[in-house]
């Protein structure tokens, strides 16, 4: 993972000092359309729904941790047209459930 590019966003760095890291502090939205490739989001469900709002993401692949810790952030906010994704593989490794979503066609 440290020799593989990382892009950091954020509206507060201006620098990262992992290895291979870049801060997007700009239009979130054109700097990510411009990058090339898959996209891993680690835990940041605003920065997920600002791909949504701008048509970026093809495809979800969502680790579920089936724990109750009381009320929680909604990956897909309210107004979201959840119909037009469809589930392409679910998967089980313990305790975890997989599950990858793709748009419709």
């Amino acid at each position: 993972m440290n020799s593989m590019p990382k892009y950091v966003v954020s509206s507060t760095l201006e620098s990262a000092d992992w290895n291979n890291s870049t801060v997007i502090n700009g239009d979130v939205a054109e700097e990510v359309a411009k990058l090339d490739g898959n996209i891993l989001v680690a835990g940041s469900a605003q920065l997920v729904q600002t791909l949504m709002d701008h048509d970026l993401v093809d495809e979800y692949r969502l680790m579920i941790y089936p724990v109750l810790l009381g009320s929680g952030k909604r990956l897909f906010k309210d107004g979201v047209d959840t119909t037009a994704l469809q589930i392409v593989e679910t998967n089980q490794t313990g305790q975890v459930a997989t599950v990858v979503l793709q748009r419709a066609a």
